[in-house]
């Protein structure tokens, strides 16, 4: 029987010895085959971050829009102005939207649409206001970087002015979303037209700057290479050693139906589980790594709280980036579900809010 450290010996020392993690051992351990191995290590650290503790949170998705001028190659999204099945919430709706949330005891609303090529950036503002209105004790995540960018361009005045106002409105945490892989090469090919991954940190660097924490996305599974996968890994751990202002990594598989690229197979369970690994311990400054049941399927989930992960999201209600591009998980998990997949690997479930402030913990008695 082979070993646990089986070609994997010289990051085993690193990691008992609390030596960071380089571009190549990263990509060493992408390609390793020594899986027991590789869970292995991801399990310490995670174990070593946050002990048994796994995380959900009671959340709604609002996608306001999705109509987008961008049209991202790998997105199923978006559409154009007037095209079938394109749609624009009104503020009342989304009010009413958010209303339901907080009836159903969401402590968190995510906020997030296309790039609309005809809407103000007063409608963006209202929106905020409006819901922090209507619910003002539930947290709103509010849109991406991409986002954030767009208005900056539409109003012409600095990231930062927009940011202070979103923040003045109600915005207390601003999403991951937008980062895809930070490869030029890669956004040349998949997102022509989108901010940079440079001024996507820039954005985040402001954000955090001025108060308010974000996660931080990473697409994989498309084009991009494993030495593109580490140093998107490695840019977020440096922004996180300036600023410490990310709360949590959410690594997303792609999605190919109804993309322009169709043709490309969905990443494996395997490749998942290693992206959650190599997340977890290139990113030795996070605590918190998701297993985005949406966009991995709640069974992929809860094998990747044996590779890192430590939070599910939560139950999400009415995600509809994911599911355009074919995702056949559900559209929401209910909290004794994702409890169960917690407490099924005798790991304690622990609700909490957007800033993992925790609500509630369920333990089993193997978790105690």
């Amino acid at each position: 029987m082979e070993p646990l450290t089986y070609g994997l010996e010289d990051i085993f020392e690193k990691v008992e010895s609390n030596i960071r993690l380089t571009l190549e051992d990263g990509v060493k351990l992408l390609n390793t085959k020594n899986m027991l191995g590789l869970g292995y290590l991801a399990n310490e650290r995670r174990k070593s971050q946050t002990g048994n503790f796994v995380y959900f949170n009671n959340n709604g998705h609002i996608n306001y829009s999705n109509v987008c001028k961008i049209r991202c190659g790998f997105c199923a999204f978006g559409k154009e102005p007037g095209e079938k099945g394109s749609y624009t919430m009104d503020l009342e709706e989304i009010v009413r939207r958010a209303e339901n949330y907080g009836s159903l005891g969401a402590t968190e609303i995510h906020i997030v649409g296309g790039i609309h090529p005809d809407l103000p950036f007063s409608y963006y503002l209202d929106l905020i206001r409006r819901v922090h209105k209507a619910v003002p004790s539930v947290s709103l995540k509010a849109f991406t970087a991409a986002e954030y960018d767009y208005y900056s361009q539409l109003e012409g005045i600095p990231v930062e002015e927009i940011l202070l106002q979103m923040k003045e409105a109600g915005v207390s945490f601003v999403t991951g979303g937008g980062a895809e892989n930070f490869s030029q090469r890669v956004r040349d090919i998949i997102c022509p037209g989108k901010l940079t991954g440079e001024r996507w940190l820039e954005i985040h660097r402001t954000a955090h700057r001025l108060g308010i924490p974000s996660n931080a996305n990473m697409l994989f599974g498309i084009i991009e290479t494993d030495e593109e996968v580490i140093q998107h890994l490695l840019a977020l751990r440096n922004l996180q050693d300036e600023t410490g202002g990310f709360y949590a990594l959410i690594p997303t598989a792609f999605h190919p139906k109804n993309t322009k690229f169709a043709d490309i197979k969905q990443a494996s369970a395997i490749r998942t589980l290693k992206i959650m690994a190599v997340s977890r311990l290139i990113l030795d400054n996070f605590k918190y790594i998701k297993a985005y049941w949406v966009a991995s399927s709640p069974q992929v989930a809860q094998i990747a709280l044996t590779f890192g992960a430590n939070d599910l999201d939560g139950v999400v209600r009415e995600e509809k980036i994911y599911h355009t591009a074919g995702a056949s998980s559900p559209q929401m998990q209910t909290e004794s579900e994702l409890i169960n997949l917690i407490n099924e690997l005798g790991l304690t479930a622990v609700e909490r809010d957007t800033y993992y402030n925790i609500l509630k913990t369920y333990e089993t008695s193997s978790s105690k």
